[in-house]
């Protein structure tokens, strides 16, 4: 949820596919690799993945920006992509001990908060067009830079320390994320059904 905005620029046709598209796809596709390079115990590739999807994330949005190239299509696509990637990283990581498996719960139940807020204002017939918060954009980066460290295998002294410290980080920023999508939720549920009523009403 977020901020509710308006579209400033025309997008284009909901099946347009453009280069920022097929770089989307491409994260969606590369996310099964991920995974397996993960179980076979090959972080460093699996970095190295992590590091591409970060990149043509970025890339992407960038090209759609310049070249006015957003569609319908990227704006389901986008948000697949990073939760599917961000989603598969914390629960492999967490299965194979990599991160604290508590870890992985928080960041997977906030997502499925988030993702049940959105279907229960949809059924409702309250249609938003959904920019992230603040708060969610410093929520996704904690979640990408625990993933990353957890990928370098960092061996130094004070290593464990540093994951320990960025996990319980992370963990606090994804519930107050969670908790501000959660007051948006109702917000936007009781403001719905507020004009719905006088629709009817009139």
């Amino acid at each position: 949820m977020g901020t509710v905005e308006k579209a400033r620029h025309p997008r284009l046709p909901k099946l347009t596919i453009n280069i920022p598209n097929i770089l989307t796809v491409l994260r969606i596709l590369v996310t099964p690799l991920f995974v397996i390079l993960l179980i076979r115990d090959q972080h460093v590739y699996a970095l190295v993945i992590f590091i591409f999807a970060g990149v043509s994330d970025g890339l992407d949005g960038l090209i759609a920006r310049m070249f006015n190239q957003r569609s319908e299509l990227g704006a389901v696509l986008d948000p697949i992509a990073d939760k599917l990637l961000l989603t598969a990283a914390y629960i492999s990581l967490g299965i194979l001990k990599d991160i604290p498996g508590w870890l992985a719960v928080v960041v997977i139940s906030r997502d499925v908060l988030i993702v049940t807020g959105v279907a229960v204002l949809t059924f409702s017939g309250i249609h938003l067009d959904i920019r992230p918060s603040l708060i969610s954009k410093w929520t996704t980066v904690f979640q990408v830079l625990t993933i990353a460290v957890s990928l370098m295998g960092l061996n130094f002294s004070g290593a464990e320390m540093l994951l320990m410290v960025l996990g319980w980080l992370t963990a606090a920023m994804t519930v107050l994320s969670g908790l501000h999508y959660t007051y948006l939720g109702l917000h936007f549920l009781q403001t719905g059904y507020a004009i719905q009523q006088k629709k009817d009403g009139e």
